[in-house]
């Protein structure tokens, strides 16, 4: 994610998504932070800055990192228990939508799991993707991107040279189903180079909070210059008389002290601070994330020698210009 959380947003705008579940991250610690274009990112990641998890939002949103096929399956029992606690503290009647690399095949076809899956999966089941679907019926969630039909290249979600796999779901709870129009995955994107992001669309009722307005703040902090302060004590007098015992009425005092210092102090402007991430967002920077993510698109339609050849290229400028 470093470095690549100001695109993230970017493509996030363009692509409407309101909530985004991120895996691998590769941030330490567990934090917040604005991405830019009004999206925030919560993480967690472990000190190894290995894996990692995170969600860009608005409701209970769940993002996932299960174990990956050679793990050992105690690691993987208690990744599912822990999935499960996290589930169980949040009450019935409440909305959850979980993004997920999962690490495993949910296959194609449902005989038997028609109540949480739909039949349009990829290969077939193996023990992590059973996993899932034992989940998916102990929670009462329904895995949502196999059941829209599409065509294979929307259904994939994860392509590395000659593998071409299904790890990647989404899952909601199953009475939630009817406010879902559409799931798949979406190419030519250049954010992931192996995982493809998994695009859901879910129609919500919310109600719109107003935005509270940023106060502007006196910088009182400045009366920590000598300069600053001198100047203050002088002002100060003089808008009080030049008197050195300040007068009884103290509401009269406070609003002459509060006066004083956005005069002598100056305020803030009152606008939402921007991530120190996203200020080398510019038109330069956009046009070569564009150019990227066209030869990439280019690339999963056309696999020829050509085309590779553009891609390497258009990275390799990409990377010389820090992008």
């Amino acid at each position: 994610m470093t470095g690549k959380s100001r695109e993230l947003a970017d493509m996030m705008e363009r692509r409407k998504v309101d909530i985004l579940c991120v895996q691998e991250t590769r941030w330490k610690g567990s934090k917040a932070r604005s991405i830019g274009a009004g999206f925030k990112l919560f993480y967690y990641g472990v000190d190894s800055k290995r894996n990692g998890v995170g969600v860009v939002l608005m409701l209970n949103v769940e993002s996932g990192y299960a174990p990956q096929v050679g793990c050992e399956l105690q690691e993987k029992e208690r990744f599912w228990s822990e999935l499960d606690e996290v589930m169980e503290s949040i009450p019935t009647g409440e909305r959850v939508v979980i993004g997920a690399d999962f690490n495993g095949h949910v296959g194609e076809g449902n005989t038997g799991d028609e109540e949480v899956m739909g039949k349009f999966g990829v290969k077939e089941r193996n023990l992590e993707g059973q996993m899932v679907v034992d989940f998916a019926k102990r929670m009462d969630m329904a895995v949502v991107n196999i059941y829209f039909q599409k065509r294979e290249e929307h259904r994939v979600t994860y392509k590395s040279g000659g593998r071409r796999t299904q790890v990647d779901y989404i899952l909601c709870r199953r009475g939630n189903l009817k406010e879902i129009s559409d799931c798949k995955v979406v190419v030519g994107e250049s954010v992931g180079r192996q995982h493809r992001m998994v695009v859901c669309r879910m129609t919500l009722m919310v109600c719109k909070k107003k935005r509270s307005k940023i106060e502007k703040k006196t910088k009182w902090w400045k009366l920590k210059k000598e300069e600053c302060c001198e100047e203050f004590r002088q002002k100060l007098r003089q808008a009080l008389g030049g008197q050195v015992v300040l007068p009884d009425d103290w509401e009269t005092t406070a609003e002459v002290i509060r006066k004083t210092g956005r005069k002598v102090l100056g305020v803030s402007s009152g606008r939402r601070k921007e991530d120190k991430e996203t200020w080398w967002w510019n038109k330069e920077v956009q046009d070569s994330v564009q150019r990227k993510r066209l030869a990439k698109k280019k690339w999963d339609m056309d696999r020829t020698e050509e085309n590779r050849q553009i891609i390497q290229g258009v990275t390799a400028q990409s990377e010389e210009g820090g992008v």
